[in-house]
This record gives C-alpha cells, sequence and structure tokens, in this order.
C-alpha cells in the first residue's frame, strides 16, 4: 500500500520545522536574563534581615567587601572608593624595582581595550611605599590613561592590611643586606561595583587572563541588568 504523498510532505515539512521552532522561540525563552553568575569570595555572614521572593523569606547575606582607603596615586591626587563609584575595578599588585612587570604589561593592554568604556577602572597598587615618589614616572612608562588607570602607594600600615585582609592577597617584605625585596601575589583581582571580590586570576597564565576577559563582560552585563531592576 502506498503512502499519499501529500502526508509525506507535510511529515517533512514539520520535521523541518521543529529545529528552527526551538531555536528561534523555546531557546531564546528559556535563555533570557540567564548566565552564570560570577563567585563572590570570602566569608559570608548571613543577616538578621529578610528579602521576599515569590513570597517566601529569605535571609540575606553579608557578604566580604574591600575595605575604603585613602592612598596617593601618580598624579599626587588622594584615592578612594569614592573615586571609583559604581565602577568595576581590576587591580593588581606591583613594585617598580620588580624586574619582571608582566602583570602590568598585561593591565596596560585590558586598559588601553576599555579606553572608552567607564564603566571599567583600573588599578595598580605597590607593596613598597618608597614608590611614592616613583609611581609618576612608572605610570608614564605604560602611558597610563588619566581616569582610567591609577598606579597607588603608601605607607605600609595601610597597604598591608588592605592587601591582606582586604583583598585576600599576600605580601612579604624582606629586609636583608641594606636592601628591601618583596614577595607579593602575581594575581590580578576583579571586584563589582559593592566592592565585593568576584575573581582572582593568576596574571602570569594565559588561560587565567582569557578567563578574567570573559568575566569582565559578565560582571558589566550583571550590572546593567541590576541597574535596569533598580536594584
Amino acid at each position: 500500500m502506498k503512502r499519499n504523498p501529500i502526508k509525506k510532505v507535510i511529515i517533512l515539512v514539520s520535521i523541518l520545522a521543529i529545529p528552527g521552532f526551538l531555536f528561534f522561540y523555546l531557546l531564546p525563552h528559556f535563555a533570557k536574563n540567564r548566565y552564570k553568575s560570577l563567585p563572590i569570595f570570602g566569608e559570608k555572614v548571613v543577616a538578621a534581615t529578610f528579602h521576599t521572593v515569590k513570597g517566601k523569606k529569605i535571609p540575606d547575606t553579608i557578604y566580604h567587601q574591600v575595605p575604603d582607603f585613602k592612598l596617593v596615586n601618580q598624579h599626587s591626587d588622594t584615592v578612594s572608593w569614592k573615586s571609583f563609584e559604581n565602577k568595576i575595578v581590576v587591580l593588581n599588585l606591583f613594585h617598580t624595582g620588580a624586574k619582571k612587570q608582566q602583570a602590568s604589561k598585561y593591565i596596560k593592554q585590558l586598559s588601553d581595550g576599555y579606553e572608552q568604556k567607564p564603566l571599567v577602572k583600573f588599578v595598580s597598587l605597590s607593596v613598597d611605599p618608597a614608590d611614592t615618589d616613583l609611581i609618576k614616572n612608572f605610570a608614564a612608562n605604560f602611558k597610563a590613561k588619566e581616569g582610567k588607570w591609577d598606579f597607588l602607594a603608601g605607607d605600609t600600615a595601610q597597604t598591608y592590611p588592605l592587601i591582606r585582609q582586604g583583598l585576600l592577597l599576600d605580601v612579604i617584605a624582606n629586609e636583608s643586606n641594606g636592601k628591601n625585596s618583596f614577595i607579593f601575589s602575581n594575581k590580578i583581582v576583579l571586584i563589582d561595583n559593592l566592592h565585593r571580590i568576584r575573581g582572582i586570576y593568576d596574571a602570569d597564565s594565559a588561560e587565567a587572563n582569557a578567563k578574567l576577559e570573559d568575566e569582565i563582560k559578565v560582571l558589566i552585563a550583571e550590572y546593567l541588568r541590576n541597574v535596569k531592576d533598580g536594584r
């Protein structure tokens, strides 16, 4: 018994139409505003307050935040979190006397790519208080754009607690043979507009750098979505 050719055509058209239906309707519907949110680093504390989601009370969480600071940049301006209000910050540690400046070279590359994007700022924080008098020339060597990339330095009484407790990085000052040497984390830290650490990356790893570049974009999308939602 022969099948009706019209039925064959209908079945074939239906089969071909299903993938298009899934791609143009179902997938965008389910994928709308959905992406994997970045983690928040540091200790978390459950608060006594609540917020409501679909009628259900959920305890608020207090996340670790990088504390405020007052340090001087390469233009002799005092810089604090007020200087980065509602900004995403990419931060690394440095020392002008270090032989290798791979992290600063990479930050140079990144900052140039975000030159026309005011939401993202870059900060390089010195581990050596003597760099206060050297960061102007050091920043000039990297052609750091004013207002885009700040080089900061200050007394260790302020910078070391900021690095260790605030940024969750390591730093050790070693005085031997009359010379200062420094051991510090060669990491890059991604900080959101609420001063929370959202990523820590090995500056010498190409894979980690690629991840950082992707996650800066994720953080930008999260920030813009929250602004749109009024959060």
